[in-house]
């Protein structure tokens, strides 16, 4: 029998707290969701493993340091809805439902949307509303958000996505081609974008039915 917890917390002093992730909320979310819920049988013994594994159609779940590094860049309070943009197998959604208030979460391929759907009920979440569909135009009716965490890489910003941001809103979005992505913050302050660019990243393309 594997011993998740302690790989988890093994996992949050070492390949979080080690390289820089200070925000206790984070690290006590990440602390409580049991990220080997979210990944196959077959790759659970690697959970908590410093890399992506494979989920299903083509898609990935994302390091737990990226995950925990663009959660930390979005500086969440618990008033917050955010908006997920990739749920894929929903564990950034659930990591997003301990730390704001409302969450909506988009994911492009049904199968993954409702199996996320399912393991988040499952563990008992009821501050998500997940939804099947593209990705890149949001959820204009239950705009504005105050955060946004967009999981797949778009050659730029998607125009619908910096609408739907609330005043005082943040955004986390990688952004470029298959070989090099930049993770991009984006902040509205008084109607005006203000971006900045951090780490280098590798993230499954954000497909757009528009183009």
């Amino acid at each position: 029998m594997h011993d998740f917890a302690s790989a988890r917390e093994l996992m949050i002093e070492t390949q979080l707290r080690g390289r820089g992730i200070s925000d206790e909320r984070i690290l006590a979310a990440m602390s409580r969701v049991p990220r080997e819920r979210f990944v196959s049988e077959s790759f659970r013994a690697e959970a908590y493993e410093d890399h992506p594994l494979p989920i299903g159609a083509g898609q990935t779940i994302s390091q737990p340091y990226i995950v925990a590094l663009m959660l930390e860049a979005l500086g969440l309070s618990p008033q917050d809805k955010a908006l997920e943009i990739g749920t894929g197998s929903g564990y950034a959604t659930a990591l997003l439902a301990e730390l704001a208030a409302q969450v909506f979460s988009v994911e492009r391929h049904p199968t993954l949307a409702d199996n996320a759907r399912q393991t988040l009920a499952e563990l008992g979440y009821t501050n998500v509303k997940l939804f099947a569909g593209d990705g890149s135009l949001g959820i204009p009716s239950a705009a504005p958000f105050n955060a946004i965490l967009v999981s797949a890489a778009a050659p730029e910003i998607p125009g619908p996505l910096l609408a739907q941001l609330a005043d005082g809103g943040r955004m986390i979005i990688p952004v470029g081609r298959d070989d090099s992505q930049q993770l991009q913050f984006v902040r509205k302050v008084n109607g005006q974008l203000i971006v900045s660019r951090g780490e280098l990243v590798r993230f499954v393309p954000l497909i757009s039915e528009r183009s």
